[in-house]
């Protein structure tokens, strides 16, 4: 059975930071493109970052400099590091993947490409 799971959401005061675990069982994240989404209630799914299976990274409108997409595939492990985060930031953040069948050097930054989803983890901002 193939599953991703995320991990690392909580609260955080505004100006803070938070690190987002993403890993996968029934699978491995070889030869994967792994990105990261965020969904807000009443808002659209908005992409946040991708990382290829060699490490390229893609960020999406406005989102580089606060976050930073990295894996460690000896941990099976894709994060997401998050900084001076303000309430606009609350949302249910997604990780999905993409098989390439062998390593690539670029990812996708639309959900349409990814084939995995996990369930999301609760990010809230708040004082």
């Amino acid at each position: 059975q193939l599953q991703i799971v995320e991990s690392g959401g909580g609260l955080v005061r505004p100006g803070g930071s938070l690190e987002l675990s993403c890993s996968s069982s029934g699978f491995t994240f070889d030869y994967c493109a792994v990105a990261w989404f965020r969904q807000a209630p009443g808002k659209e799914r908005e992409v946040i970052s991708c990382i290829s299976s060699r490490g390229t990274t893609h960020y999406g409108d406005g989102k580089v400099g606060r976050f930073i997409i990295s894996r460690d595939n000896k941990k099976n492990t894709v994060y997401l590091q998050m900084n001076s985060l303000e309430p606009e930031d609350t949302a249910v953040y997604y990780c999905a993947s993409q098989y390439k069948g062998t390593d690539y050097y670029g990812c996708s930054l639309s959900g349409a490409s990814y084939e995995e989803w996990g369930q999301g983890t609760q990010v809230t901002v708040s004082s």
